[in-house]
């Protein structure tokens, strides 16, 4: 018999242009930590890699999930830091597995989901956790929330999940 891979600790780091967000999952359904990290100023790459180096220190994943930015129109210094983050995932052993937006938007389909709003809200619906950090509908004049960040890495972990026949309920 065939049983898929169960992994103690599942890390999903979402990049963008504030700086990044992550979820650490213990199981589909149990999130550990997760927080928004933001970063100002000169030297953000190398300031985001350094937090991203002790986050890997403190919790020890067994596999790390990020964003494929290969099929996306992201900004370079995005794109960079999450080759460099997988990179280094990479050189010390740690599994890396990456999701597009398509992929993402393939696993959250059978809720019809159509916005990143509506996959917060189910995802806070799902884990009651993150039923607080759900920020109020994006105006068109105003900027997305950063904790929105949250919700974006989240989708990646349960979209790994997913893809691993490791959901719950």
């Amino acid at each position: 018999m065939n049983v898929p891979r169960r992994y103690a600790f599942v890390l999903a780091i979402y990049v963008n242009t504030r700086g990044f967000a992550f979820v650490l999952f213990e199981g589909s359904l149990a999130p550990v930590d997760w927080s928004v990290r933001e970063l100002r100023g000169p030297r953000k790459q190398a300031r985001c890699l350094a937090r991203i180096v002790t986050l890997l220190d403190q919790f020890l994943p067994d596999v790390l999930v990020l964003q494929d930015t290969s099929a996306t129109l992201r900004a370079r210094r995005i794109t960079e830091l999450n080759e460099a983050i997988a990179a280094l995932a990479e050189a010390r052993g740690l599994p890396v597995y990456v999701y597009s937006r398509d992929k993402v938007r393939e696993a959250f389909a059978h809720f019809g989901v159509n916005n990143k709003q509506a996959l917060a809200e189910i995802i806070a619906k799902h884990i009651p956790a993150f039923e607080r950090y759900v920020p109020p509908p994006r105006k068109p004049w105003k900027s997305e929330d950063a904790r929105m960040g949250i919700f974006d890495a989240a989708a990646l972990a349960l979209t790994f999940f997913h893809a691993n026949g490791q959901t719950s309920g």
